[in-house]
């Protein structure tokens, strides 16, 4: 038997296909890798500390964490009589991490010049033995970069649900250390060496307090706020500014807390402090363990909120 040789097929780049949108002087590359957002630049100045072309993602750079954020003990829970087990992608402390929809390709819904929608299905597997249908838009506008999620559950069955984002923001100081950062929140999870809650602490004069801008300086967080502080609006900002330059993200109805990470252990050494990730996140670490503040998606429900930056 002849083999038929194959045509040369081009290689892709290491982070997906790339789905550029923009308005006016704002840029915003996203890929179908994990709908992850890659870069956003304004007046050609980066507004997140992303990654490029041939690079994946590092350290949740980007990325969106669904169907739970940050870390679940042991990677094992129990939801409704049903458990999921979880592959252990922090070993060092035995934690599962960030859901599994972070390396999935997620395919094109809708595209214009200023939006992307992506969708994804999350199938019913052992971390997760529900199927969830995942649409995100992202949408550039006068106003900055909005995103917008639409989460439905297409099993039997109820299911547990929460999601964050991880974009690493910068206003153009080599190192977050001079910066100014403002969070609108009035407590703080208290955790144990795993990353895992253990109790609840009021910020207020503390070294995380941050309610009016305070000057980063050495502080070292890896910490969730929680008791967020609304506007007008119904949002909450955390705002981090220096001299020249100011970034906002911004978080709707449905966003309960938000994880604030110094990038003290990131890897290469060289990345460390020079983004600081602010991550917008409906649910605490560990919720599917724990049950708190999860979202409970009645077969064939819809669940919808949105965030976004401002720069």
């Amino acid at each position: 038997m002849t083999r038929v040789a194959s045509p040369a097929i081009a290689p892709s780049p290491a982070s997906g296909a790339q789905f550029e949108i923009g308005s006016g002087n704002q840029q915003v590359v996203v890929t179908d890798v994990g709908a992850t957002l890659r870069s956003y630049r304004v007046d050609g100045h980066d507004v997140i500390d992303g990654f490029s072309l041939d690079e994946t993602s590092t350290a949740g750079r980007g990325q969106v964490l669904a169907p739970w954020p940050n870390r679940l003990e042991d990677g094992t829970y129990e939801f409704d009589g049903r458990r999921g087990v979880a592959a252990l992608d922090e070993p060092e402390h035995e934690n599962a991490i960030h859901g599994v929809v972070r390396w999935l390709v997620w395919n094109p819904v809708a595209r214009s010049a200023d939006a992307v929608t992506l969708g994804c299905v999350v199938p019913e597997q052992p971390a997760y033995p529900w199927r969830i249908d995942l649409e995100l838009e992202y949408r550039v506008s006068p106003d900055g970069l909005e995103v917008t999620t639409v989460a439905t559950n297409r099993s039997a069955s109820t299911a547990p649900f929460g999601i964050g984002f991880h974009p690493y923001l910068t206003v153009g100081t080599a190192l977050i250390d001079e910066a100014h950062l403002t969070i609108a929140a009035r407590r703080r999870l208290e955790t144990d060496p795993r990353g895992l809650p253990v109790g609840d602490a009021s910020v207020i004069g503390t070294d995380f307090d941050f309610i009016d801008p305070t000057v980063i300086g050495d502080a070292r967080l890896d910490t969730a706020f929680t008791e967020l502080v609304e506007d007008d609006e119904g949002t909450t900002t955390v705002r981090l500014e220096s001299e020249t330059r100011r970034v906002e993200v911004w978080m709707a109805e449905g966003f309960r807390y938000v994880m604030v990470y110094t990038g003290d252990t990131l890897e290469p050494v060289e990345r460390r402090r020079r983004g600081i990730a602010i991550e917008p996140m409906t649910c605490p670490p560990n919720a599917l363990r724990t049950g708190t503040d999860l979202i409970r998606l009645e077969p064939g429900s819809s669940w919808t909120s949105r965030w976004g930056i401002r720069a």
